[in-house]
């Protein structure tokens, strides 16, 4: 009689799935499923594309996936005790497991990643740095044999140069006389690649995706000499990286200027590139947060700063782009008594002094 009433009794017990163990495998998978978004749209090749609240939504998605996958981690611990101590009662021990193993996995891929982006940050700052501390060699050089003057041209900033033109005059549309004309500001740094021997390889950052070396055979001259032309094709901006203080009118560089004033850089945040739009120029406040001092800077290192390159040849690179003489922002002309922000540059846009830099790239411009 006591073996029935045992028998029935074992019978009448429950047996129940674990219900920490099923939190915790959920725990898991939508903290690995953050994973491939966070690593795709932090990289520094996309990162600069999203605008502040995709940036805020990226930053909430890190918190939220490092959270569960925590979370997920200690419910897997947890529940798989209590299972083996439920001797029997309780079941779910794959999903205990299965959580521990997910978050251990997403939690790996994230580190990876974090360990990956930190390390291409300074990699390709400090590629960029040796490509401006070459260009400023090279203006030296150059100064030196053209009347201490930096590569400049008392002419109009233009759209486009006959790069493959045989005489200066016709590549610029000058007249008889040298009056009248026009240029790019990449012709300009092209005279460099003329006639101080730079490669036209020096002039890409390695953070600036989709802007490659200049090659004459890209544009129809298979056999060509780069010491022939004048500008980086007839897509200049798809083969320059960098900035070049506004080198139109009366205040071209000379090497007797400020030797603190900036004369090259990372790109201007406010034009646009193949890669990159125009930032909100209302977004950016030196006297604000972070944030907003980041809206400033260059796009090519992940807002963080950018590379300078003075006019003494030395490169720094600078947290923030009011970094020239007194303050004054390398990537905007001066408004009055506003030097820390200023306004942004158009087409035609001048230093307000020698004293202002006013770094400048050419924006792409659609074919007709």
């Amino acid at each position: 009689m006591n073996d029935i009433q045992k028998e029935e009794s074992s019978s009448s017990v429950q047996v129940k799935v674990s219900r920490l163990a099923i939190i915790a495998i959920i725990c898991a998978i939508l903290g690995i499923v953050f994973v491939p978004y966070i690593a795709r749209n932090s990289d520094p090749e996309y990162y600069d594309n999203l605008n502040i609240t995709s940036i805020t939504f990226l930053r909430l998605a890190g918190y939220l996936s490092l959270s569960l996958l925590l979370t997920s981690v200690i419910l897997g611990f947890v529940s798989h005790i209590l299972i083996e101590k439920s001797g029997g009662k309780v079941t779910g021990r794959g999903f205990a497991v299965g959580a521990i193993v997910l978050s251990i996995i997403g939690g790996c891929l994230l580190i990876l990643w974090i360990s990956t982006f930190f390390a291409r940050l300074p990699a390709f700052r400090i590629l960029c740095g040796t490509n401006l501390s070459g260009l400023g060699k090279a203006m030296l050089i150059y100064a030196n044999d053209y009347d201490d003057k930096l590569p400049s041209q008392n002419i109009t900033w233009g759209t486009s140069v006959k790069w493959d033109a045989a005489t200066q005059q016709e590549a610029y549309g000058l007249n008889q006389d040298g009056t009248g004309g026009s240029a790019t500001i990449s012709s300009f740094l092209y005279l460099l690649v003329k006639y101080a021997e730079v490669p036209p390889k020096s002039f890409i950052c390695a953070g600036d995706k989709q802007v490659s070396e200049f090659k004459s055979g890209n544009y129809g001259i298979k056999n060509g000499n780069i010491t022939d032309f004048w500008d980086f094709g007839s897509e200049p901006w798809k083969h320059n990286s960098y900035a070049y203080q506004m080198s139109f009118g009366k205040n071209a560089l000379t090497t007797s200027n400020n030797s603190d004033i900036a004369i090259a850089s990372d790109r201007n945040p406010w034009i646009a590139s193949r890669r990159w739009k125009i930032k909100n120029f209302n977004s950016f406040n030196p006297d604000g947060d972070k944030e907003m001092i980041q809206q400033g800077n260059a796009p090519t290192h992940a807002n963080q700063g950018q590379n300078v390159l003075y006019l003494d040849s030395h490169v720094e690179f600078e947290s923030v782009s009011f970094c020239g003489v007194n303050q004054d922002n390398i990537y905007t002309s001066r408004n009055g008594s506003d030097i820390r922000k200023g306004t942004p540059p158009v087409l035609g846009s001048q230093p307000a002094g020698n004293m202002d830099s006013l770094l400048v790239n050419d924006p792409p411009v659609k074919k007709p």
